[in-house]
Formats: structure tokens, sequence, C-alpha cells
């Protein structure tokens, strides 16, 4: 293949909206991010690690009925729905496929949609420094949507968008200046995300060490008959180098040699159990089919006693 796989352009996550004419919004797909690779002959698509993704999503690599360019480089997301709405943990079944045996099986009992939204090659020629908006009017006429492939819209009502994704359980928006260029391996504030985040108060059921310091928690809510179930460990948030030192000093006293939740722990091996007294207040994304949190964040420790941390998931 003639054309070299690029690291895509990302955006930054912001709290706000941003506003002005120049900004429109999309809907966040919660799916693998893809760049289409056609030079004319063959069809490529990678990841945005650069891993190659072609044998995984061969309905996507058919270009020519999708694509109307002689050559191409596109940029999406790969998705794929459970109950009408994207479902990450199924599109990584997908991504997930080692054997090529397995393709054919995979491609029917999860089908995946290309959702476009950007074209930085074409026709023998790099657009990355085309304004987006130049990029998208290019895109339009280059691409015939169809069962595997759409086009994303284009929203200037972002704070609508918002709501709208916040109703229908969405994972959020991603705001992006119609002025700007397409930048390889960058992020910057020219994109900029803007989660659908969910929370809940968690218990500290164990920790995991790096050096003496703790460096994540495992997380657990109680039942209605009293029972810890643990739903995930948390390593990342709001806090500091000294918060998880003042929380290392704050564990000693409180570890036990018998883990407190009813269910194991993926981390069980290099986990530290604790008296489940501390508490804190957990972000994330949605429940996971495996009963835990996704993408969880320590937002801070709380005072909420324990045995209120009993809230509504999919299992309890």
């Amino acid at each position: 293949m003639k054309l070299k796989p690029v690291i895509p352009f990302e955006p930054i996550l912001s709290e706000e909206i941003p506003d002005g004419p120049q900004w429109v919004a999309q809907v966040k797909w919660d799916g693998v991010r893809v760049l289409a690779y056609y030079d004319g002959l063959e069809v490529l698509l990678f990841n945005r690690k650069l891993h190659e993704r072609t044998m995984q999503f061969p309905e996507l690599t058919q270009l020519k009925s999708y694509c109307s360019a002689s050559s191409v480089v596109l940029d999406g997301e790969v998705i794929a729905l459970q109950n009408g709405k994207p479902s990450f943990h199924q599109v990584m079944k997908r991504d997930g496929v080692r054997n090529p045996k397995n393709v054919e099986r995979a491609k029917k009992t999860t089908p995946v949609i290309y959702m476009l939204f950007d074209i930085l090659y074409c026709n023998e020629k790099w657009v990355n420094e085309q304004p987006l908006r130049e990029r998208q009017e290019l895109l339009a006429e280059v691409i015939t949507p169809g069962e595997n492939v759409q086009l994303v819209e284009n929203f200037s009502d972002a704070c609508s968008l918002f709501a709208a994704i916040q109703t229908q359980g969405l994972e959020g928006i991603v705001c992006k200046d119609l002025n700007s260029t397409y930048a390889f391996g960058k992020k910057d504030g020219r994109w900029q995300k803007v989660k659908n985040y969910k929370d809940l108060t968690a218990v500290v059921g164990g920790v995991t060490l790096r050096g003496a310091t703790v460096n994540a928690v495992l997380l657990g809510i109680y039942d209605n008959k009293g029972q810890l179930w643990y739903i995930g460990h948390a390593g990342t948030g709001k806090l500091t180098s000294a918060d998880w030192k003042a929380l290392t000093e704050k564990i000693k006293p409180l570890v036990v040699p018998k883990r407190p939740f009813i269910n194991k722990p993926e981390r069980v091996e290099r986990a530290i159990w604790l008296k489940p007294v501390i508490t804190a207040k957990i972000q994330f994304l949605e429940w996971t089919e495996g009963h835990t949190l996704r993408q969880p964040s320590i937002q801070g420790f709380v005072e909420v006693p324990p045995e209120e941390c009993i809230v509504e998931s999919p299992f309890l």
C-alpha cells in the first residue's frame, strides 16, 4: 500500500460546551476509531494505535460500494448496536476477533456500522490542511451511505444535542471548529468532547500499590442483603500525589486478611483487602455487561456511611 497509516487527530476533554458560529456538534459514538486507506489497489483498516483491523471488519473493505474516490483516507468510528444503542462491549467483540475463521460468524452475530466524520486524502491529494467545513463537503460528495456506512451529522445547537444524548443515555458529544485543519497525532481545543458521565458513591474494599504507595482502589456497593459487590477499580480522577500518600497512611489500620466482596475482583492477585469503611464519589460512563463500571474516576472521598452505598445497578 502506498499510503502510510497516520495517528488521528483527537479532541480534548471539556466540561463546557464551546459557543460560537464556527462550532458544530456531533454525537460521540461509543465505538472503535478506525481509518480506512485506499490507494487505488487495496483497502486497509487501522485503529488509532496503528494496529491493523482489516481482517476484523471485512464489510468495510468493500470501499468502492460506498465511496466514489479513486484513492482515499477516511476517518470514523466503527460501532455495533445493542437494543438500538451503540454498545462498546459489542463492538469490542468484533475488534477482538483474532482467528480469521471466526470473522464470518462475527459478521452475522455482531454487525457493525462505519460512522464517517472526516476525509484526509482524496484522489491522490492530502486534504487535511483544508478547513473542516471543506473536508465535510468533500466527504459528502464521495460517500454514498448504506447499511454498513453512515455520515455523522452536524448539529448547530450543541446544548440541545447534549440534552438529547443525555436522555438517550449515549456517551457524549464532540464539538468541532469548522475552520479546523486536521493535525496528525495531535490533540487540541479545536475539537472538544463533552461526556455524559454518571456518578455514585462507592465503598473502598481494597487497594493496589505501586511501590509502597496506593495507586488504585477497588470499589463496591451493597445489595439489599448487606452483601458487598465488587464493581470495578479506579486509579484516575482528581486525587493529587499528596492525596494518594494520605490514603496509603489511612488504610494501614484497615487491612484485613479476606476480601470483603462477595464476588471476585479481577485484580485479586495484587490486592490488599480493607475493612469497608472508606467511601468515595465515583464518576463513570456506564455499567458494563460484566456488572462493573466503565471508565470510573475518583472525584473525592466523602463522609457517607458505607451501608448507604446502595444503588440500583444491572445486577442488584
